[in-house]
C-alpha cells in the first residue's frame, strides 16, 4: 500500500466517523474529493440510519420493516464488538426494545449478555408467540458462557475441596507422595539415600457427601441484570457438583427461591423479575433460616447494596450470619462492565463486620470460590488481584 493510499484510507475512515453531508466535502492533499468504496458506502448508510440527523423522523423507525434487514446488515459490515455497541444504541435511539418482542427481530440480532439482560428485563411483556424465540436467544448465550466458565469453575472448586480435606494422617493409598517428599526434604539421609518423613501429606478419602453449602443471593433490581445472567450460569455449574449443595435466591422486595431451576439457567433467568425495590434484610433472613451448617456455608450476596428496607437491620442480620461462622461475601457486581454503582456507606459497614465488599469479574469468580472454600482471607485474596471498592459510587 502506498502512502497516498494509506492517507486516503484514513480520510475515508474520518468520513465514516463524521457522517452527515458535511463529511462529503473531505478532500485529500491533492484536493480530490474522497470517495467511499462500495463496502464503506454500505457501512456509511448503516451508520446514517442509526446516527443520522433525521433518523428519528425517518431512519429505521419503530414500525419499519427495514429494521430486521438492518440488524442483519451490520453484522456483515462491522466486527462483533462494534455490532454489540450499535445494537445497544439502537435499542435506545430507535425503539428496538419494542421491536425485539417480535420473533423475526430476535432471529436477526447477535446474541450477547447485554441482549439477554434486555430480554429478561422485558420478560413480563414479551408476547406469548415470541417467548420461545426469546428463550432460544437466551439459551445460546448461556450455553456459550457455561462452556467458557464450566471447566475452570469445576477445577477451582474441586481443587479447593480436595486441599481443604487434606490430612496429615492419611491412609497409605491416600498419601500424596510428591507433597510428602517436598515437605520432608530436610530429613534426607545421605548415607541411606532416602528420606525419613516426619509427617505424611495426603487427602482424605473422596466422599460423595456434601462438603460445602453455597448460597447465591441475587439482587434482581434492574441495575443488576448482567450479574443475574452470570449468577445463573455459575449456579448451574456449581449445582452439578455432588460435593457442593448450591442454593440460588433472587430478591427485590420479595424473595423467590430458584434452587429447583438451577439445572437450567434459562429457567432461572425467566424466573426472575428485574426491577422493583430492594429489601436485602428480608433476603438475608430467608437465607439465614436455611443455613444448617454455618461453618461449612458460603453466602454470596450479589447486590449494589442500595437497601430499600431498614439498613440497620440488614447490617445486624449480616453480623449475625458472620458470627455464626458462615463465610459471607458481598459482590457489588458479577460482570465485565467495569466499576459498578453501589452504596459506599453500606459496603464500608459490611466490611467493618467481616463481610468484604467488592466487584468481581466472571473470570475471577471461580478463584474467589476456591479461596472461600479453603477459608482463606477473602479481603487479602481481593487485594492480591488488585480488586478494590474504593472508587466513587
Amino acid at each position: 500500500m502506498t502512502e497516498r493510499d494509506d492517507s486516503r484510507g484514513r480520510l475515508a475512515r474520518w468520513r465514516l466517523v463524521l457522517g452527515g453531508h458535511g463529511a462529503d466535502g473531505i478532500r485529500d492533499a491533492q484536493g480530490n474529493k474522497v470517495e467511499l468504496s462500495a463496502a464503506d458506502a454500505r457501512r456509511d448508510h448503516a451508520l446514517e440510519e442509526l446516527y443520522g440527523e433525521d433518523q428519528r423522523r425517518g431512519g429505521l423507525g419503530a414500525s419499519s420493516p427495514r429494521v430486521s434487514r438492518w440488524l442483519g446488515d451490520i453484522r456483515g459490515y462491522f466486527p462483533s464488538s462494534v455490532v454489540q455497541v450499535m445494537q445497544a444504541d439502537a435499542m435506545e435511539r430507535l425503539g428496538l426494545r419494542q421491536l425485539l418482542l417480535e420473533p423475526e427481530m430476535l432471529r436477526t440480532v447477535q446474541p450477547d449478555v447485554g441482549l439477554v439482560s434486555t430480554l429478561i428485563g422485558l420478560g413480563r411483556v414479551i408476547p406469548e408467540h415470541s417467548r420461545e424465540t426469546a428463550r432460544a436467544v437466551v439459551r445460546q448465550v448461556t450455553n456459550e458462557l457455561e462452556e467458557r466458565l464450566r471447566a475452570r469453575t469445576i477445577q477451582a472448586v474441586t481443587g479447593a475441596l480436595n486441599r481443604a480435606a487434606r490430612t496429615r494422617r492419611p491412609r497409605h493409598r491416600d498419601i500424596d507422595w510428591n507433597r510428602t517428599i517436598a515437605a520432608n526434604l530436610r530429613h534426607y539421609q545421605p548415607e541411606y539415600r532416602t528420606i525419613v518423613p516426619e509427617r505424611l501429606v495426603g487427602h482424605a478419602r473422596r466422599s460423595t457427601q456434601i462438603q460445602r453449602e453455597i448460597i447465591l443471593c441475587i439482587d434482581q433490581s434492574g441495575s443488576m441484570a448482567e450479574s443475574v445472567v452470570y449468577s445463573s450460569v455459575f449456579g448451574a455449574v456449581l449445582s452439578s457438583l455432588r460435593s457442593v449443595r448450591t442454593r440460588l435466591v433472587a430478591f427485590d422486595t420479595e424473595v423467590v427461591d430458584l434452587t429447583d431451576e438451577l439445572d437450567d439457567p434459562v429457567d432461572v433467568l425467566f424466573g426472575v423479575q428485574l426491577g422493583g425495590g430492594t429489601d436485602i434484610n428480608r433476603a438475608l433472613a430467608y437465607c439465614q433460616d436455611r443455613i444448617t451448617q454455618p461453618t461449612e456455608t458460603i453466602l454470596v450476596l450479589i447486590s449494589d447494596l442500595y437497601e430499600g428496607g431498614i439498613a440497620e437491620e440488614m447490617l445486624r442480620r449480616a453480623a449475625s450470619i458472620v458470627g455464626s461462622g458462615t463465610t459471607m461475601i458481598a459482590l457489588l457486581a458479577l460482570s465485565d462492565s467495569g466499576h459498578p454503582s453501589f452504596d459506599a456507606n453500606h459496603a464500608a459497614a459490611l466490611a467493618g463486620i467481616g463481610v468484604p465488599a467488592f466487584a468481581c469479574t466472571p473470570d475471577l469468580f471461580p478463584d474467589l470460590m476456591a479461596a472461600a472454600i479453603e477459608r482463606r482471607d477473602v479481603s487479602e485474596w481481593a487485594a492480591s488481584h488488585d480488586i478494590t471498592a474504593t472508587h466513587e459510587p
